[in-house]
């Protein structure tokens, strides 16, 4: 009996052996299924680079300086990166970007990734133009309407849209920790697809030509090693939201771990209707999420330069709280269109009852 007790030992310690370790993207979707019980993570775009007063001091966020804590989820965007460009789209250093992206996950928080990447087919290979958002050859240059075809294999321009994946690639294998581990990341590439502002949106290419451009970025990282990555889908917000609407482009549940919407209020006369859509769009995003196994997020939302002061506490919180969205994430502050809250602003009080609601998560509700 002894010996088949220990033959039995040795064949589940065998099996224990063989079991492979967790990725850091199973890890962090892992950790986002447990915050999500707690509340709704707050998010801010660019956060430590820069605010309305300020620009690249050390340590400094909007946000801490009105509540005193970080946010949960700190958002960079890659947009420049194909270009070779030392500057974002926003004029953030890359390296800057690297260093704040360790910095935040050092310290406990989550970080996301979405990418603007310039128009292949209009961009004159050579350089960009970090900085400047509107002219031609940016993401919103849809003066082709065929860029995605063109750029998938066989296209014209497809050898050259590679380049500019690994381009992606290489920062990527920028972002590990001293001791050479991979930092998890909520990755949100071919955003607002819903819409058609930029060359990827759905009156620029089929349904399966949106799907073979995911396929065609994903397959190239994963096939790069990058198993750190959450993959983010994320259409726009719509009047009376279905799910079948919601999942038309949507690349299979194979390929994706987050669901997200992108939803804006821009003038306080639209805040009845902001809390309306939200709320019916949310209610959507959450029951798909739950059939199809999905982290559902609020991936980008905000009400520009924040012209209804106490917006945080009786707009957005109403909007959202009663929804087990895994995170909401306002945009960047810029000096001459902001999202975010600001010491500066008279919205900053608001934001404090927001911070301090039970709903809300900032880093230090998140810290391990």
């Amino acid at each position: 009996m002894m010996a088949v007790a220990a033959i039995a030992m040795t064949a589940c310690t065998a099996q224990k052996q063989a079991e492979p370790e967790k990725t850091q993207a199973q890890l962090l979707i892992e950790r986002l299924d447990t915050l999500v019980e707690k509340g709704i993570m707050y998010g801010h775009q660019d956060d430590p680079m820069y605010g309305l007063t300020w620009e690249y001091d050390k340590d400094s966020s909007d946000v801490k300086n009105v509540c005193g804590d970080y946010p949960a989820i700190m958002g960079f965007d890659l947009g420049g990166i194909e270009m070779g460009d030392q500057k974002n789209l926003d004029s953030v250093p890359f390296t800057r970007m690297t260093e704040e992206i360790i910095a935040h996950h050092e310290r406990g928080g989550i970080v996301t990734l979405s990418w603007h990447p310039r128009n292949p087919v209009t961009t004159i290979d050579g350089g960009g133009n970090a900085g400047q958002k509107f002219p031609e050859g940016t993401a919103w240059d849809v003066s082709d309407s065929a860029v995605v075809k063109k750029i998938l294999p066989g296209g014209e321009f497809h050898e050259k849209f590679e380049t500019w994946m690994q381009r992606v690639s290489d920062f990527l294998a920028t972002l590990k920790t001293a001791d050479g581990k991979k930092i998890p990341v909520i990755f949100r590439p071919w955003h607002e697809n819903s819409g058609s502002w930029f060359w990827w949106g759905e009156k620029l290419c089929s349904v399966e030509e949106y799907k073979a451009l995911w396929n065609m970025l994903q397959d190239k990282l994963t096939n790069d090693g990058f198993d750190n990555l959450v993959w983010s889908y994320s259409p726009g917000c719509q009047d009376n939201l279905t799910a079948e609407r919601l999942l038309d482009r949507y690349p299979g549940d194979d390929r994706v771990q987050m669901i997200g919407l992108d939803g804006y209020q821009w003038v306080p006369e639209e805040k009845d209707k902001f809390i309306e859509r939200t709320k019916q769009n949310l209610g959507v995003l959450c029951e798909v999420a739950k059939q199809h196994n999905l982290i559902p997020a609020m991936t980008e939302t905000g009400m520009k330069n924040m012209t209804q002061p106490d917006w945080w506490s009786t707009t957005l919180l109403p909007a959202v709280e009663q929804f087990p969205i895994s995170y909401l994430l306002t945009w960047r502050n810029y000096k001459e269109e902001w999202f975010g809250p600001s010491t500066s602003k008279p919205d900053a009080a608001s934001f404090v009852e927001f911070y301090n609601s039970d709903k809300t998560l900032f880093l230090k509700d998140i810290k391990n």
